[in-house]
């Protein structure tokens, strides 16, 4: 939980891969700040973020996204809040990604997020506005070798967020991308090795350690509530100062 207080009572929430990880922590902050969170997957987990409620949905899939949209406005009467959340990428070499894995992965991160959002759209502008927020990655700034596939994702991602932002401001919906830094999540020890190489990650950066699940959660709920109100086309990088530029080590000693 935030030890700040942000207050979102009355409003509908949707976390996509909001039932375990980041998204978990994401809907928990949701329900704890007063909205009332709808989350999704493909497989119902054994446990559910408090407060929230469980649909089971495929995002990659056009129909059953708008479907799963349709039906949470439905039961509140509002949509008022999309977290694109769910995404991610096994690690592939560019040259051996088949074309069924790259329209995997781009259909995860890039497609589904616009199905979300076009389906949210109309019930958003039927409550008065709205706030979309696509979790994006540093990936999307810079290379991603052996990720490129979902580096470019993300990438085309944030020019999405920036794009709707501009064609949806008239209609009173928000549309903002958070850059996520290198979290310590519960695949980090797979992402980057052990406590020790996880040290040395975390020393890194310029705040000295790696982001958490509510590092991203705070950020969101700023940028659903009325403080963010004129904040729209945003990236909001989220990662303790950045990465420290690998030149800087090669030219210690010249």
């Amino acid at each position: 939980m935030s030890a700040y207080s942000i207050e979102l009572g009355g409003r509908v929430a949707i976390v996509t891969g909001g039932t375990r990880g980041l998204g978990a922590i994401i809907a928990g902050a949701l329900a704890d700040a007063g909205c009332r969170v709808a989350v999704c997957g493909r497989n119902r987990p054994d446990s559910l973020p408090k407060g929230a409620e469980y649909y089971a949905v495929d995002v990659r899939d056009a129909d059953a996204a708008r479907t799963f949209v349709d039906s949470v406005a439905a039961a509140h009467g509002r949509l008022d809040i999309v977290v694109n959340n769910a995404g991610g990428s096994p690690q592939a070499s560019a040259l051996k990604s088949s074309p069924r894995f790259v329209d995997a992965i781009l259909k995860l991160n890039l497609v589904a997020p616009l199905y979300l959002a076009q389906a949210a759209h109309p019930h958003m502008v039927a409550s008065g506005g709205g706030s979309i927020i696509n979790i994006a990655s540093v990936s999307a700034q810079r290379p991603s070798p052996d990720t490129a596939v979902y580096g470019a994702a993300k990438a085309g991602l944030v020019n999405l967020t920036q794009s709707l932002a501009q064609e949806w401001g008239p209609d009173g919906v928000r549309v903002n991308a958070i850059i996520a830094g290198l979290m310590a999540t519960e695949t980090a020890e797979e992402t980057y090795g052990g406590c020790a190489a996880q040290a040395k990650v975390a020393a890194s950066i310029p705040l000295g350690r790696m982001g958490t699940g509510q590092d991203i959660a705070d950020a969101v709920l700023w940028l659903a509530s009325p403080m963010a109100g004129w904040v729209s086309g945003a990236r909001i990088n989220v990662d303790g100062g950045g990465e420290r530029p690998y030149f800087l080590d090669l030219v210690k000693g010249g």
